[in-house]
């Protein structure tokens, strides 16, 4: 385990020293700030869990409740603090006035179901929330959507954590390979979209 960094352990003794309420906390700080990705919290919880030191579903359960509370956090700051106190503090928050607008066209365009779907993308599943709560999503609806996505995400990265043991490492490593085609992914997607728009107006 001494193959970690400073700030996998770290982390691995936040947990040891305050059970399943430093996981919370983690999973809380993590969706607000950029500094503890939930790639290494998580995958390090499933490494507990190996270890007979933490219970599988508790530390679901509980890494789900601090993201989702987290979520609410930024989610708040965008229902009832505007986009003028996210653009204020946008630079804590990850997110600029051409970042905020982008996620609200998104909104726009794809519904709230982007709240679901997002919460499996690396680095939008917390920047989501934002663009929730200036559109005024209903927020038990975002409540549910947040849930479901964080639930399936904190579920698969405890479970590989488990799984791998001391090698919990390999699950940040594919993860930021999976993010690169998820984004490549979605690149294509948009230059589609844009092409059919395109041909379909030169059409009319």
């Amino acid at each position: 385990m001494r193959n970690g960094s400073g700030m996998s352990d770290w982390v691995i003794e936040t947990m040891r020293t305050l059970g399943y309420l430093g996981l919370a906390l983690l999973l809380l700080v993590e969706n607000v700030f950029p500094p503890i990705p939930s790639e290494v919290v998580l995958p390090l919880a499933g490494f507990l869990v190996g270890l007979g030191e933490l219970n599988f579903w508790g530390a679901v359960a509980f890494s789900t409740l601090g993201a989702v509370a987290g979520a609410w956090v930024l989610y708040g700051l965008g229902r009832w603090g505007g986009r003028t106190v996210i653009l204020r503090y946008g630079r804590f928050l990850r997110v600029s006035a051409k970042e905020l607008d982008q996620a609200e066209s998104w909104f726009r365009r794809y519904g709230d179901w982007i709240v679901l779907f997002a919460r499996v993308v690396p680095l939008a599943r917390s920047i989501v929330s934002i663009p929730a709560g200036t559109m005024r999503m209903p927020p038990l609806r975002f409540t549910l959507l947040t849930t479901a996505g964080t639930l399936t995400w904190n579920t698969t990265l405890i479970y590989a954590g488990t799984v791998l043991g001391a090698n919990w490492s390999a699950v940040s490593e594919f993860i930021g390979t999976y993010s690169t085609y998820v984004y490549i992914a979605l690149a294509v997607l948009v230059a589609l979209y844009i092409t059919l728009k395109v041909v379909a107006h030169f059409r009319d």
